[in-house]
């Protein structure tokens, strides 16, 4: 397995639509994990929702996550990035690209058209772990 790859090392990985999975806090100290849509930009992730979703509301009260991204084929590549979330008002742009990124034009316009995403949680990286199994396949 190659360690300590850099994001550019993926090969367009965080290119694709996969859904991705996001680490938040609950108040008792539990994980909660959550399938995601995101899209990586300017070195961090960024994903939408609605601001009285549980992740966002984890995320005001501890700012902590986590998210990972990885394919379910060889190479098995994959990235984990830590940090902590910032929560912004996501626009309807940002709602309708992240839509249609994972659901094609048409559905994802009309997804777009009646989302209650409102929130935009971006993740930049205090640690990042990027791996591959290239070496192996």
């Amino acid at each position: 397995m190659r360690k300590d790859l850099a994001p550019d090392d993926l090969d367009g990985l965080l290119d694709r639509p996969l859904v991705a999975v996001l680490a938040t806090y609950r108040a008792n100290g539990d994980v909660l994990l959550s399938p995601v849509w995101h899209r990586w930009r300017d070195g961090g992730f960024d994903v939408v929702t609605s601001a009285d979703d549980v992740k966002a509301r984890h995320l005001r009260r501890d700012a902590r996550a986590s998210i990972v991204v990885f394919e379910h084929e060889p190479p098995y590549r994959g990235i984990e990035v830590k940090g902590r979330a910032m929560l912004g008002r996501a626009d309807a742009d940002v709602v309708r690209a992240m839509a249609v990124r994972y659901l094609g034009e048409e559905a994802g316009e009309a997804y777009a058209a009646g989302a209650a995403d409102n929130t935009l949680v971006r993740l930049e990286p205090d640690r990042i772990r990027a791996w591959d199994f290239a070496d192996e396949a």
